[in-house]
């Protein structure tokens, strides 16, 4: 009888906590704060000594350690090491932002131009697609970095600018700025910036237009030397009636 009531009180002790339990680890999930799974494939990725701060609890602290470290590195160019000791860092801490910006940074920016100007590679091809790798691989950091903190705006700004700057994609730098634009604490410029970069756009100059025209009409704030250039162009190019044109003084 003893143990029938035990096991009874068990029974009723566990349907009480499973709703709770579901509504928190759905919580969990909402904020993205799940942990990363305790498995082989995160022992593979971080080493003997990352797997054994996962289980203890010092992640952290492991991580800001392989910062230290992948500095030292970068210092010395060894661009193979910074690159696996950030892969650590943000699968240690996949939550923490400058990772994997910093991350995005020295693969996409030093590490290119490294290998762009290696004076040990003679062939200017091989150059340009090492390069090109490693441009690629910040574009993966920063991809993976807004998978694991998709309402933070600065990984998106960063990918926005990436395809602006190294990929010379416009129109996806202006979607990369639009939705940073659309995230808590993104910065004022956003908008702005992704309408710049569609007015760059072949076959979106009317949106571009749209765009540009209702950030003038917003006020001082918004009408910048870029703004009133890109909407001068975007008049002459789509012929707008000279009446519905920004004011001669603007120009």
């Amino acid at each position: 009888m003893r143990a029938v009531l035990l096991l009874l009180a068990l029974l009723l002790w566990g349907a009480v906590r499973l709703p709770f339990e579901h509504r928190l680890f759905e919580a969990r999930t909402r904020h993205h704060l799940t942990a990363v799974p305790l498995n082989l494939e995160l022992r593979e990725q971080v080493g003997q000594l990352g797997f054994a701060a996962a289980l203890s609890g010092f992640r952290a602290v492991v991580a800001d350690f392989l910062f230290i470290q992948a500095h030292v590195a970068w210092e010395r160019m060894e661009w193979s090491r910074v690159l696996l000791l950030f892969r650590q860092m943000t699968t240690l801490q996949p939550r923490s932002i400058l990772f994997w910006d910093m991350a995005a940074w020295h693969m996409a920016w030093n590490a290119s131009a490294a290998a762009l100007h290696d004076p040990t590679q003679p062939r200017l091809a091989l150059r340009v697609k090492a390069e090109r790798e490693y441009v690629d691989l910040g574009r993966d950091f920063l991809e993976r970095g807004i998978r694991n903190n998709p309402d933070q705006p600065q990984l998106y700004e960063a990918l926005a600018r990436l395809y602006r700057e190294k990929y010379r994609d416009h129109a996806r730098a202006a979607e990369y700025y639009a939705l940073t634009a659309e995230k808590p604490g993104a910065p004022k410029y956003a908008r702005r910036f992704a309408a710049y970069e569609l007015s760059y756009c072949e076959g979106r100059e009317h949106e571009a237009y749209e765009r540009l025209r209702t950030l003038y009409e917003e006020g001082d704030q918004e009408r910048l030397p870029t703004l009133i250039r890109r909407l001068i162009f975007l008049e002459q190019k789509l012929n707008i009636p000279v009446p519905q044109r920004i004011p001669d003084q603007m120009r």
